[in-house]
C-alpha cells in the first residue's frame, strides 16, 4: 500500500469538514447551500482536490 503525500493528507482532512459541514446543515451537497458560491470551505475543498491532483505543480492541468 503506497502512503498518503502532504496533498492527499489535506484532502482527506477537508472531504471531512465538507462532509460534517453538510451533515450540519443537513444536505446531500453544496450545491444545494444558500452559500455555494460564497463558501470559503468549499473554495479551500477545491483548491485541496487540485493539488492532491497536481501535486502542488502550478500550471495547466488536464483531465
Amino acid at each position: 500500500m503506497q502512503q498518503k503525500d502532504r496533498f492527499e493528507l489535506h484532502l482527506d482532512e477537508m472531504i471531512v469538514k465538507i462532509q460534517s459541514c453538510q451533515e450540519d446543515k443537513e444536505l446531500k451537497s453544496c450545491s444545494d447551500c444558500e452559500f455555494y458560491l460564497k463558501c470559503e470551505l468549499r473554495a479551500d475543498y477545491v483548491k485541496s482536490v487540485y493539488n492532491s491532483m497536481s501535486k502542488g505543480d502550478t500550471g495547466g492541468f488536464e483531465f
